[in-house]
């Protein structure tokens, strides 16, 4: 028997269940098709658990300072299964949330994976056997990306990980090499040398964190390490060998390769869209270097199907996944009549901001200085330090930079590259800013609360026009 609806959603992650609700509130009768946990990767395997593991690191950190606060502790000690077992906990208490999040909003979910038969129709299959068919008006893809995987250095699980065994190890490893520098890898790499491990990062690109502004890479390579974190940039990894509680590494730098020992290895190279076993064959969706080309209204070339996510390309993020949910079920709405078309606003990419909830916190949004000069702005940079700024003195948080970068013609904010304390909570201040599109006069003289952090904001605002007061 076929089902009906108006619209269906193949995978429940932050991009999927979102739309879901979205369409749900607009008056669509929705399905959505999960095979695995409600919330996906980023609830499950990704941004939630791995905050709760950064939370007992920082915590592990501040223990082991608490002189600098006037405090003293003897034999600390932690429990490093009960860490792992509360960032499981975590993710198990937001998973069961969702889950009555959709049946509040009355979204039948189906628990399989779904597969087009054709444009408007999918089978829905559980352990190989086909259990539904849903026939829908319109569909979305939301099936996420999975770990990248280099060909003869496959992770084993117990040796060779990749984020998921990194978030479940059973025991401290000793010494890790982290290869890839990304959010993810100097996520990882931050935890486990905030609890002890030896950690060597190795990043194949000039810098680490590479898609981030070249001035804040440099400085959270120094603070990396200035925490013992061994940094290998301009790096090819080569080879992995699994001996006798090791890992042997073989990385080429500089036209010479070097062999590296540690315990365990986490490969953090990337991610791949999951395009394969959906069907797309059978319907016009275009698939380009990996993912579904879709448009700023995540429609692809299929009139009745969009895709959102990870899955429809960069940047890998699960607020970019959320926002584009509610883009395309509120077009989907519009062309079924349930919603006023001109309300409908397609993604702004450049708006899109950047999170790494490393020890010190990154976050960016819009043009890099680099880029912006290789785009021909003519541009102005602000700069405000944390050393300067009383409420970060009063915590004890005195390193970290606040950039912004504007156009010298239109007062435009290009870009802002936060590294510091709390940044990833700053950072909005200055994507409704962009969002808005707010020039640099507008900011100067909006009042910012006094002690806080996000003084450096304004104040890296005043720079960039010669009007910095406190530095």
């Amino acid at each position: 028997m076929t089902k009906k609806f108006d619209l269906c959603i193949i995978g429940a992650g932050p991009g999927g269940y979102v739309s879901a609700i979205r369409a749900s509130q607009l008056g669509l009768k929705v399905a959505i098709v999960e095979a695995n946990h409600l919330g996906g990767i980023c609830l499950n395997w990704g941004c939630i658990p791995t905050k709760a593991l950064l939370r007992s690191s920082e915590i592990n950190h501040l223990l082991h300072n608490l002189d600098q606060f006037g405090f003293s502790a003897q034999n600390i000690q932690h429990d490093f299964a009960k860490i792992i077992e509360r960032s499981r906990a975590v993710s198990k208490r937001l998973s069961l949330g969702i889950a009555g999040l959709m049946k509040k909003n009355k979204i039948e979910v189906f628990d399989g994976y779904g597969k087009f038969l054709d444009a408007k129709k999918i089978a829905v299959t559980k352990d190989s056997k086909e259990i539904e068919q849903i026939e829908a008006s319109y569909f979305i893809v939301a099936t996420g990306a999975r770990a990248r995987i280099i060909a003869g250095m496959e992770p084993d699980g117990e040796n060779i990980w990749t984020y998921r065994e990194a978030m479940t190890a059973k025991a401290l490893p000793k010494s890790l090499i982290v290869v890839g520098s990304g959010a993810i890898g100097s996520e990882f790499a931050s935890f486990y040398r905030n609890m002890g491990t030896e950690v060597t990062l190795v990043e194949m690109a000039e810098n680490i964190l590479p898609v981030e502004d070249e001035e804040i890479s440099k400085l959270a390579r120094k603070s990396f390490e200035k925490q013992g974190i061994k940094i290998l940039t301009s790096a090819s990894l080569k080879a992995l060998k699994v001996g006798k509680g090791e890992v042997v590494a073989s990385i080429q730098i500089a036209g010479k390769v070097e062999e590296i020992k540690a315990e365990k290895v986490i490969m953090a190279v990337g991610i791949v869209a999951n395009v394969e076993n959906l069907g797309l064959e059978k319907t016009k969706i275009k698939v380009d270097k990996g993912r579904i080309e879709t448009n700023g209204y995540m429609e692809t070339a299929e009139a009745h199907i969009f895709a959102i996510g990870d899955v429809a390309g960069a940047p890998w993020l699960a607020h970019k996944a959320s926002h584009e949910g509610i883009v395309a079920s509120e077009k989907i709405a519009s062309k079924m009549g349930k919603y006023d078309a001109k309300k409908v606003h397609p993604i702004k990419k450049e708006n899109i901001p950047g999170c790494t909830y490393s020890m010190p916190q990154i976050a960016s949004l819009g043009l890099t200085e680099k880029k912006a000069l290789e785009l021909g702005k003519k541009i102005k940079i602000g700069r405000f330090p944390y050393l300067a700024n009383g409420k970060a003195i009063a915590m004890g948080e005195t390193e970290g930079l606040i950039k912004v970068i504007f156009d010298e013609k239109t007062g435009e904010l290009l870009g802002a590259h936060l590294i510091g304390a709390e940044v990833t909570e700053m950072i909005q201040g200055f994507v409704i800013a962009k969002q808005a599109e707010l020039t640099e006069e507008d900011l100067m003289h909006t009042i910012f609360p006094h002690p806080t952090m996000s003084e450096m904001m304004h104040e890296a605002v005043l720079d960039a026009y010669g009007k910095v007061i406190h530095f």
